[in-house]
């Protein structure tokens, strides 16, 4: 019987539209869904978006919207982000929905043991809705003149013992039963619980923030926007008595990016353990992605939404960039010549001429007659593995090294030169191998490029060919100074 399948991205925070780092993480986390299912998995994979806190208040007052009108229009534009990209999700979750709000009571409550009111004294960064230590703070942003200078807060909340989970989350990761991908980002959880955590605020003042949920029987209060968000993992399986949640919690992978790090490695490790509850097995950490060696910025004007390169290029065409040439393991850069690089010669040159040549041969010498095609015979381990360690540029890597040497073999066999020298039997054994290459190689590009491997598939599945109406990835006409 099939293990079940859980896995999460991060729920992006509703304070501005949709963005390529977005689209990577949802994109790389889709891919690890599909080969789930692929593999008999039965799966549940979720993503939603974080709609509380001040910044998401302040968004909605400059927009001229209440806080819910605003978050209603912004979580659909994440929606649609999730359809461009072909995002095989199945829930989504909203941290505004009535199912969330009533499952976070509960578990604050679960949470009351650890739970404690304090007076908090310090700095607090809006931009990130984050609590920041004194040791931690950017002398620059506390002066009142920075364009994001932080808030000074003195104000009575509820506090977390973070602190008592410390060396027990340490224990986990060291065990590796809480692995931290890559081991850069499990160093630096690590350092930090070197240091040792320090108990955190988990509320806000209602007069001070009335968007949120409020705090169980303190109607003064509402909870903390991370702590909260936190808990969409398991409201969204109907934690603590739903069937999906007995069935799919531990997550297999919970998919984040670099600046929210700690949250997912300090501070949800040690609610779960707070709540009795096991860890996720992995926390995969995926870098930043940068425009033309630049930060994506509203001042710069280099923000580019995914809309305007699938647009131009194809879903298939954007995902196999942004999971083969973005560093899965670091930060990576986009940039429209790179782009137009890999479309060209790898997409078009390797994977489609591959496939264009087979066709127009078959069709050519054997009445588009494909004949029996042999089993495949590469080892595929090592994709699987690479995969497994969400390392998506090895598997990809790994994936066109059997596209060009399918190329290197069709070069070598000549088939054309068998035709001319009427071997039929010879002829129909080196076709119905290059087929049993690409009917390899879709299956193997499934979880990557699902429309892709499809479409050779169709083309190749039956009797006969059945080409496509254009070639798989169609040549661009590239200008030579852009």
């Amino acid at each position: 019987m099939k293990t079940n399948y859980y896995i999460t991205t991060s729920i992006p925070y509703l304070n501005g539209q949709p963005h390529l780092g977005h689209a990577l993480e949802f994109v790389m986390a889709d891919v690890l869904a599909r080969s789930a299912r692929q593999n008999g998995h039965p799966t549940i994979f979720s993503t939603g978006t974080d709609e509380h806190g001040a910044k998401v208040a302040q968004a909605a007052a400059a927009s001229k919207m209440t806080p819910q009108a605003y978050c209603d229009h912004l979580s659909l534009e994440f929606k649609h982000l999730l359809k461009l990209l072909g995002i095989s999700a199945d829930r989504f979750i909203r941290t505004t929905d009535a199912n969330h709000e009533k499952r976070a009571g509960l578990i604050w409550k679960a949470l009351s043991k650890d739970i404690y009111k304090d007076q908090y004294t310090g700095w607090y960064d809006v931009k990130q809705e984050e609590f920041i230590p004194i040791g931690k703070a950017d002398p620059e942003r506390m002066k009142p003149e920075h364009p994001q200078a932080y808030q000074r807060l003195e104000e009575e909340n509820y506090f977390f013992r973070l602190s008592k989970y410390n060396d027990q989350i340490k224990k986990a990761i060291l065990s590796n039963s809480f692995q931290i991908l890559p081991q850069t980002r499990r160093n630096e959880i690590l350092s930090l619980l070197e240091e040792g955590l320090e108990d955190i605020s988990i509320s806000r003042p209602k007069d001070q923030l009335e968007w949120g949920i409020a705090v169980p029987g303190d109607t003064t209060q509402v909870m903390y926007v991370w702590l909260e968000a936190l808990m969409n993992y398991i409201t969204v399986l109907n934690y603590p008595e739903g069937s999906d949640f007995k069935d799919f919690w531990p997550a297999n992978v919970q998919v984040v990016g670099k600046d929210i790090l700690r949250f997912h490695g300090a501070i949800w490790p040690a609610m779960l353990l707070a709540l009795g509850l096991p860890l996720p097995k992995t926390l995969f950490v995926h870098g930043f992605i940068t425009v033309e060696g630049q930060t994506m910025s509203k001042s710069v004007g280099n923000g580019i939404h995914p809309k305007e390169i699938v647009n131009k290029y194809g879903l298939d065409a954007f995902r196999y960039y942004f999971l083969r040439h973005i560093p899965s393991y670091d930060d990576g850069d986009f940039s429209w010549q790179t782009f137009d690089a890999a479309y060209n010669n790898e997409l078009a040159n390797e994977l489609g001429n591959a496939v264009q040549r087979t066709v127009v041969m078959i069709e050519k010498y054997q009445d588009s007659v494909i004949g029996t095609i042999p089993p495949a015979t590469h080892d595929n381990a090592a994709i699987a593995k690479a995969i497994e360690l969400c390392k998506f540029d090895r598997a990809l890597d790994e994936i066109w090294q059997q596209v060009r040497g399918l190329n290197q073999y069709i070069d070598e066999e000549k088939p054309w030169e068998i035709a001319k020298a009427k071997d039929k039997d010879h002829l129909q054994e080196v076709l119905a191998y290059q087929v049993s290459c690409l009917m390899e190689i879709a299956d193997l590009l499934t979880p990557f490029l699902p429309e892709t491997a499809s479409k050779i598939q169709g083309i190749f599945n039956s009797e006969k060919v059945k080409p496509l109406p254009t070639t798989l990835f169609p040549k661009l006409d590239i200008p030579e100074k852009q």
